[in-house]
């Protein structure tokens, strides 16, 4: 019988104090997302400020109507919002009549920025205590449970802003992900040629984001992105498969980005026939040089059409030198446009029965042999770029329909070959990294055989003058439309690519072929 009355006074006891419990983190929602708010000056912006409660934090920045920006700037369990979409008038007449103050806005944004969010902190910390409290008040009229709201609250709230205080990646500015309108994207993202130079550098690239916006509002168009003389920007596109959307999207990104040359690794039309020769007509008005290897899909009708073009440059176990920067390529040494997909060799390590590694193979030996150094290879299947490890610093495919990032492991040693014929190098191995691009094309017809189309796919790839890649931007396109971006940023040495021996398969998944 006492058991049972122990029992039963702790089940109340714990009851009541679920409610208390229950109430208080009630008010701190409530309080946080109804009061948690804050404006402040940043350029020629009145930013309105504010968070919310969310399991995987971050950072988002809207730019009506140019886009939005979203940064991995901390953890959870709050997430930041500014809305940049309500201009000062007075602050916008400044920065026009003195073009300078553009600049300085750009520098002060730090100082703003920092002074916002300490205020959205605080407000949102009393915010939540008193809903807290008020809420406990109504709900139990009781000083104790009122009481122990308010301190639920203040450690509930306190604890999850220091949690994302702890946690904060400046750097992630660096590397923002663009949602919006294409003809905005490399204004609102800014510039990465400096990259190298500023990563790590939180207020320089927050100052250039307040500047490049600035200047959009200010003059009523876009910022065009001004190229360094030492910055080679590269456009890596692949597998069209015949889709006559992708030239428009192609030509937009060339004006828009500034690019300097296309990369095309294969693929271009679906079945090689002499039909499909007038689609690669295109190319000339792409308006600069075309750099073009063969895919498993194109024939050599087709490769012969598209070196016909001004233009357009094909390489066949050959090499091209273009704004400094060396890119050695070779087709695809099989033609097979009506297979769905492919069967793995036998051996698919040995050179003499995999015609894929045989010709990465005939490519290395080709840059090994060059007098000059190669910066880029190009092939068409991953499966053809083991045999490029450690002879160039990167390597890129397609194929997949799959836009893929990893490091190549290192090549394997001739297992017939005497410890006597292959000497320790004299110098460090060069590490091999393998761009694997999607479907520029949304796989053409193909694309459309799913539930969801195959969005359009294609990077911008920007290399220094020691023909370096520092960074690039994946630019995807939902294959229904081509108003709407997404455009992210990545900066070289900040991913974690995964090592790979064998990337003909891809997550489990045989390519298409």
């Amino acid at each position: 019988m006492a058991n049972r009355v122990w029992r039963h006074v702790w089940t109340r006891r714990l009851g009541r104090w679920a409610a208390v419990l229950l109430v208080g983190l009630t008010g701190v929602v409530v309080g946080v997302m109804l009061l948690a708010h804050t404006q402040i000056g940043v350029g020629p912006f009145r930013a309105d400020m504010s968070i919310t409660p969310s399991i995987q934090g971050g950072t988002e920045i809207d730019i009506p109507p140019l886009g939005s920006l979203h940064l991995d700037s901390h953890d959870g369990p709050i997430h930041l919002k500014v809305d940049l979409g309500s201009l000062d008038q007075e602050r916008t007449a400044a920065l026009i009549d003195d073009p300078t103050a553009i600049s300085a806005a750009g520098q002060s944004a730090v100082d703003d920025v920092t002074k916002g969010v300490m205020q959205l902190g605080l407000r949102a910390l009393g915010a939540a205590i008193v809903c807290s409290l008020i809420l406990s008040a109504l709900i139990f009229r009781n000083i104790r449970k009122v009481a122990a709201a308010g301190v639920l609250a203040l450690v509930v709230t306190g604890g999850s802003l220091g949690l994302a205080a702890g946690t904060v990646r400046p750097d992630s500015i660096s590397e923002p992900r663009y949602e919006g309108l294409l003809v905005n994207a490399p204004a609102v993202v800014g510039d990465a040629r400096k990259i190298a130079d500023n990563y790590g550098r939180y207020a320089d690239q927050l100052a250039e984001l307040v500047s490049n916006v600035s200047r959009i509002y200010t003059t009523v168009s876009t910022l065009p992105v001004q190229p360094a003389g030492n910055t080679t920007r590269i456009l890596h596109i692949s597998d069209l498969h015949l889709n006559p959307a992708s030239w428009s999207v192609i030509k937009t990104v060339v004006k828009q980005w500034d690019i300097d040359a296309i990369i095309d690794t294969g693929d271009i039309v679906d079945w090689g026939s002499s039909a499909e020769t007038t689609y690669v007509n295109n190319i000339a008005t792409v308006g600069v040089p075309y750099i073009y290897v063969r895919g498993n899909h194109d024939s050599s009708a087709i490769q012969a059409a598209v070196a016909r073009q001004k233009n357009a440059k094909v390489l066949d176990n050959t090499i091209i030198t273009i704004n400094g920067l060396t890119i050695a390529g070779i087709g695809d040494p099989e033609f097979t446009p009506d297979k769905s997909e492919t069967e793995a060799p036998a051996n698919s390590d040995d050179l003499a029965t995999n015609p894929l590694l045989a010709a990465g193979d005939q490519l290395a030996d080709t840059i090994r042999a060059a007098k000059t150094r190669v910066g880029v290879a190009l092939v068409h299947d991953p499966a053809m770029a083991p045999p490029l490890s450690g002879t160039v610093p990167l390597v890129l495919a397609g194929h997949t329909h799959k836009r893929e990032v990893s490091v190549l492991g290192a090549p394997t040693a001739d297992p017939s070959a005497s410890p006597a014929a292959s000497p320790a190098p004299a110098t460090a191995p060069i590490e091999t990294r393998l761009l694997v691009e999607g479907s520029t094309g949304g796989a053409g017809l193909r694309g459309l055989e799913k539930e969801e189309p195959t969005p359009l796919q294609m990077s911008v790839l920007y290399f220094d003058e020691n023909q370096s890649l520092k960074a690039y931007d994946d630019i995807q396109l939902g294959g229904t439309g081509q108003s709407n971006v997404t455009v992210q940023r990545n900066v070289v040495g900040a991913e974690d690519p995964r090592p790979t021996t064998n990337p003909s398969v891809v997550n489990g998944v045989t390519p298409s072929r």
